[in-house]
């Protein structure tokens, strides 16, 4: 029985698309036979429908669960607010104690809006810096959201988001007009951005600070030195990375600030809350747009974003997932090295990914997932790590999945038939950026 699949079945009547994010449609896992849906989650454990436990080492949540799933401290601060109220036609006063905090971690910044989503702050962070430059063009690097100013890159000639999001991405719905609005450039190609910037009116810059690889020839100094010198808004997307290998954002590494940047995902441990963090100067054009949600004010995202920063602070959470991130890449270079598998691995760490280099690849990641699946792990080709993960979920996952690597190492040598070894459809072509 698959009461999961059964319930989705549903849901493709009824929601379109199936389900709120392109990331968690069963297609992207195991079509026809991913659990789909979850009852509990606890640590490192999620439990289906039907009551079977999994371990995940997979994505985490889309990698919002650095602490693990349910952590004691962060939920019972949220109970506390529940308690006391969740809305009022008064302000909750958490919101200005979190942006205290998230200022005394960005000490280059002096103002925060919130949101709930990545998506959101996303498109609040350009808002202002359009309104602070006065300039609607944006240069941009990476993922940054769904909202129209994003996939708007997509009216200009070319495919302009293949390499950020997805290749072919459709603009039905996205106003025409906007074409010629925002231009991709790839990353560590200055000379790109360059031309950009004097070819177009360009008065924001938005990037991924990390993608697949390193900054190369201080590739993030030459774009900070560029906006500055031309008053382009420079900000910086770290609602994925950020909290995974610094005690705030990845930029930290590289001794480059920006003039905003947006943080989400890990900072409220699994509860909505997104940050758009910036310079007075530059925040300061908020008050000369329209900006403004009622949800955006609700105390369970501000509160449980605190405690969480606070058990972050405590726990040196980022140093423990790069470190169990690390070990996963290791046992999957171990893996592919004694099976003669050859895999490419990407991405940081804490956020890690591999795929296999073959022609079947997306057949090899669907029998990944469906043996794993076997042996009770959410698994696919990627590692969302969080500090809970302890040796025996890598003893367990190890141990599996080089049984599965076994099986698609005769599939490489043609000894045995990949189409015979899986159970359902082939699954789907997710997008990339950090993973």
């Amino acid at each position: 029985m698959n009461t999961g699949q059964n319930l989705y079945k549903k849901a493709k009547k009824l929601i379109p698309g199936g389900t709120m994010l392109l990331s968690k449609r069963p297609e992207m896992f195991l079509p026809e036979i991913w659990p789909s849906y979850y009852s509990k989650a606890k640590g490192f454990e999620v439990w289906d429908l039907d009551g079977n436990r999994f371990i995940d080492m997979s994505i985490m949540g889309i990698g919002t669960n650095t602490l693990g799933y349910g952590n004691e401290e962060v939920d019972s601060v949220v109970l506390e607010a529940v308690k006391m109220g969740n809305m009022s036609t008064l302000n909750c006063p958490e919101e200005v104690y979190l942006a205290e905090k998230l200022i005394e971690i960005n000490p280059w910044a002096d103002m925060v809006r919130f949101a709930r989503s990545g998506g959101e702050a996303n498109a609040i962070a350009i808002r202002i810096a359009r309104a602070a430059s006065g300039k609607d063009g944006v240069a941009i690097c990476g993922y940054h959201g769904w909202h129209d100013w994003y996939i708007s890159t997509n009216l200009n000639d070319g495919d302009g988001l293949a390499s950020h999001l997805l290749p072919g991405l459709d603009t039905a719905g996205v106003p025409k007009n906007l074409k010629n609005t925002v231009f991709p450039f790839q990353y560590n190609q200055f000379e790109e951005l360059l031309n950009i910037v004097n070819t177009q009116q360009i008065g924001v810059i938005k990037m991924e600070v990390l993608r697949n690889f390193s900054p190369e020839n201080n590739f993030l100094d030459k774009v900070r030195t560029l906006a500055t010198e031309r008053s382009i808004v420079l900000i910086f997307d770290e609602c994925t990375s950020g909290f995974r290998e610094t005690f705030g954002g990845i930029f930290q590494k590289f001794n480059i600030e920006p003039d905003m940047a947006m943080f989400g995902k890990t900072i409220g441990n699994g509860y909505a809350l997104t940050a758009v963090v910036g310079k007075r100067e530059i925040m300061e054009a908020a008050q000369k747009t329209f900006i403004s949600s009622t949800f955006w004010t609700e105390r369970i995202g501000p509160t449980a974003a605190l405690k969480t920063l606070e058990v972050m602070q405590k726990l040196k959470s980022w140093e423990i997932i790069t470190t169990k991130g690390a070990k996963m890449i290791e046992g999957w270079k171990k893996i592919a090295v004694e099976n003669n598998v050859i895999i490419s691995i990407s991405g940081i760490p804490a956020l890690a990914s591999y795929n296999f280099n073959h022609v079947d690849a997306l057949k090899f990641k669907t029998l990944v997932t469906q043996e794993m699946l076997k042996h009770g792990f959410l698994a696919s080709t990627n590692f969302y790590a969080s500090v809970v993960h302890d040796d025996s979920c890598f003893e367990q996952y190890f141990d599996h999945l080089n049984n599965v690597f076994k099986e698609i190492s005769f599939c490489v040598q043609e000894l045995k038939s990949i189409n015979e070894l899986l159970d359902g459809p082939v699954c789907h072509i997710g997008f990339s950026r950090l993973n």
